[in-house]
């Protein structure tokens, strides 16, 4: 009976390692989408002047608001 609380034990042990593993690898596969959505983003940015566009027109409504 002993033998079997061991075994029940081990297997327990093995499984809390397992679920440890599959937990790391799901958040570094959440890096890696994050890191390829903050690419995209970039590229975009950089062939497109929609950044330079967005803040001259809010820099422009705060310059007509405040004067």
């Amino acid at each position: 009976m002993n033998h079997l609380i061991q075994l029940a034990r081990r297997a327990r042990s093995r499984r809390a390692r397992g679920d440890a593993a599959q937990s790391t690898v799901e958040y570094a596969l959440v890096l890696l989408g994050a890191a390829a959505v903050a690419l995209a983003l970039v590229a975009w940015v950089t062939r497109t002047d929609a950044i330079s566009r967005l803040f001259d027109t809010i820099v422009g409504h705060i310059l007509t608001s405040a004067g």
